[in-house]
């Protein structure tokens, strides 16, 4: 599987390609569907391009995505888009539209709870494991880690990406016997992505992860991220 990130946290200072707004949201996902994607990873914002949690600005996002493609789409659940734990499960407890999945980042405070809850909305749970918390540990001990639909293995390390890889796939071990999904961000996004093509794992690709192509050069678009993904994955996958 190779999902793709529509846009993440950012905003119009990253770049016109990342799309903010329902609509350009729709028209990227479209695009990057067709280029392969099997998956979307989208954060939906309000107005002024900030991440919501909120009914209205997340139904909006999916009626609009949906209306343009079939496959699964998941939202953020992250803490910056509503800080306080309580408040978190309450709105995801109000949406009106429910996606196919949604990442929860199990090092942020509330995390078990929130994830509870959308499993008891019938909504499927990526857990966010990041690298360089005790994400991993905290994850072992879970009694929910066996519920969820998969853990997202995050690198956030920029400097020594596949070795940092190497070690949070590692402490995961088993991960309650989940799937996952491997995957780093900005510099080390593309060895990242090798990485998993090498060991036979999903992974994401979008401009929440990257905003260039391996070669350095700015990329115009989710859709040619994924082009350019599917065959660095492949080539991956083919070599020894």
């Amino acid at each position: 599987m190779v999902q793709v990130c529509l846009n993440g946290p950012r905003g119009a200072a990253d770049g016109s390609a990342v799309p903010l707004t329902p609509l350009a949201m729709a028209q990227s996902a479209a695009e990057a569907v067709a280029a392969g994607a099997t998956d979307l990873h989208v954060h939906p914002k309000t107005p002024c391009g900030r991440d919501s949690l909120s009914p209205r600005v997340v139904a909006a996002t999916l009626e609009a995505i949906r209306a343009r493609v079939s496959v699964p789409v998941g939202v953020t659940t992250g803490a910056w888009a509503e800080p306080d734990p309580a408040d978190r499960v309450a709105r995801v407890r109000s949406w009106t539209a429910l996606p196919d999945h949604a990442s929860v980042n199990w090092h942020e405070p509330g995390a078990e709870s929130l994830a509870a809850a959308l499993i008891d909305l019938g909504v499927g749970v990526e857990a966010g494991i990041w690298s360089g918390t005790d994400a991993a540990e905290r994850f072992a001990r879970s009694p929910i880690g066996p519920k969820v639909l998969r853990v997202l293995a995050e690198v956030t390390d920029t400097d020594a990406p596949e070795a940092t890889a190497r070690s949070l796939l590692a402490e995961l071990g088993g991960a309650h016997g989940r799937p996952v999904l491997l995957h780093g961000e900005d510099a080390g996004a593309w060895p990242v992505l090798r990485l998993a093509g090498r060991l036979g794992l999903a992974t994401r690709v979008g401009l929440e992860d990257m905003l260039v192509l391996p070669d350095g050069r700015r990329a115009a678009s989710n859709a040619q991220l994924v082009a350019e993904a599917l065959a660095q994955y492949g080539c991956a996958q083919r070599s020894p």
